[in-house]
């Protein structure tokens, strides 16, 4: 667009116009900035659309930028066994570790074994490492390893002497392990095959399996393509409480109580308890009570109490008061309402749908927040970047965003540099006489 507007770049000749991830542009605020560009190019050009979705807006878009066009709409089967119980778990970045460990009480079964996917190798070796330091029998598996340590690991999984295995995608491949119960992915996949490659690793030889997919707030466009590539819908899934826990424990811990007292000879143990209760003056259930507790270990049966854990997001109103805020940077430091709209989604844990309006000028922007979220977004933001530089953010004052200071920064002549020729408007738009207008596609991607 600063090509454009400075006379440095001249679309009169485009002849092909390709517009990808539609739907994606629109939400993260820069559709504007899109139609501005189409508007500069020849009214007689080609022009193709792809979008995930066709929300209203992105029609509008075809139907005012798109002649005659043609609608192709891909349809896909589904590519993942109907055995897969499929999940979605939403969580922030730093509260992962702790919900994987609170999802392997409750979703481990005893004889079943869990495969868990990292992205890279060191993160393979430090979520293994996290996990052995809780107690759980886990090994790292990932591509700096050599052939025979995976192969190892792979022996020990299928011997039942490990019980999880954390692993990259280049590692996993090829992996058939029958009793692999569980596929956890921790961080989730760049692509949609991948998924599909992950959770293939579960329900083998016929049996049922279980899929569970993290997703933080900015990998929720992710979690939509993956729904629209396998042609299946993730079911919403909580992370255990800390009450859930406790009675899983309890309810593993009685059973196999229950195992023991039907298939071991106890009449030593129980002279020990009627020798222990008379030589003490003890109920026989108070023993029994202390000898559970020694039992457990470590791992007693109600465990520590944690913080709930904090909101994904923010559970706003649809119609909410918003608040702007100033970015000291703007057109001329290359920012666009993308670069906004990512920054604040992933520092402060605030949904895209939830930030906007955004006014982008030659040296600072501005941008709608939530009053609610007010703080949170100025906290996170302290000290951050936007578009990899170090920016300052503090509310808006009257000054930065009155009428009269905006009208100010649009009228401002901008800077154009010698001896470029400036952009001719007139004849980028203007229409041959003689070519034939060429049609022009719509693809919907599903």
């Amino acid at each position: 667009m600063d090509h454009l507007r400075r006379g440095t770049l001249d679309l009169a000749f485009v002849k092909t116009v390709v517009i990808d991830e539609a739907d994606e542009m629109l939400r993260m605020g820069f559709i504007e900035d899109v139609e501005w560009i189409l508007g500069q190019t020849p009214a007689d050009r080609q022009t193709a659309l792809f979008s995930a979705t066709m929300p209203r807006e992105v029609r509008r878009i075809a139907d005012r930028h798109l002649a005659d066009p043609v609608m192709i709409e891909i349809k896909r089967k589904t590519l993942t066994v109907p055995t897969v119980e499929q999940h979605y778990v939403h969580v922030l970045e730093k509260q992962k570790v702790d919900a994987l460990t609170q999802l392997l009480e409750t979703e481990a079964v005893e004889g079943e074994a869990i495969l868990i996917f990292a992205s890279t190798k060191v993160g393979v070796a430090d979520l293994a490492d996290k996990l052995q330091s809780r107690g759980y029998a886990a090994e790292a598996m990932h591509g700096d390893m050599t052939q025979a340590q995976r192969e190892s690991v792979i022996r020990r999984l299928r011997e039942e002497q490990i019980e999880i295995v954390v692993a990259t995608d280049v590692a996993a491949r090829g992996l058939d392990i029958e009793h692999i119960s569980h596929v956890i992915n921790f961080d989730i996949p760049n692509d949609p095959e991948s998924y599909v490659h992950r959770i293939g690793r579960t329900a083998r030889a016929g049996r049922a399996g279980k899929a569970i997919l993290f997703v933080t707030p900015r990998e929720t466009r992710m979690q939509r393509v993956i729904e629209q590539f396998t042609g299946q819908r993730l079911t919403a899934m909580k992370v255990p409480s800390h009450a859930d826990v406790a009675a899983r424990r309890t309810a593993l811990f009685k059973a196999r109580l229950l195992k023991t007292l039907q298939e071991e000879d106890l009449d030593v143990y129980l002279a020990l308890v009627e020798e222990l209760a008379e030589e003490s003056g003890c109920d026989l259930a108070e023993i029994a009570a202390a000898a559970v507790r020694m039992a457990r270990g470590d791992k007693p049966l109600e465990p520590p109490a944690a913080p709930e854990p904090e909101p994904i997001g923010y559970p706003l109103p649809a119609e909410t008061e918003t608040v702007m805020l100033y970015i000291d940077a703007g057109r001329n430091a290359g920012l666009r309402p993308a670069d906004i709209v990512g920054a604040i989604a992933n520092e402060a844990n605030l949904p895209g749908k939830y930030i906007g309006p955004i006014e982008i000028f030659d040296d600072y922007s501005l941008v709608g927040v939530p009053t609610q979220a007010q703080a949170q977004v100025l906290s996170a933001m302290a000290g951050g970047t936007v578009r990899g530089q170090a920016t300052n953010i503090r509310l808006a004052t009257p000054r930065d965003s009155g009428p009269r200071d905006r009208s100010e920064r649009k009228a401002a002549p901008r800077h154009v540099e010698p001896h470029k020729p400036r952009y001719d408007k007139k004849r980028a738009s203007a229409k041959p006489a003689t070519p034939p207008k060429k049609k022009s596609f719509k693809h919907k991607k599903k």
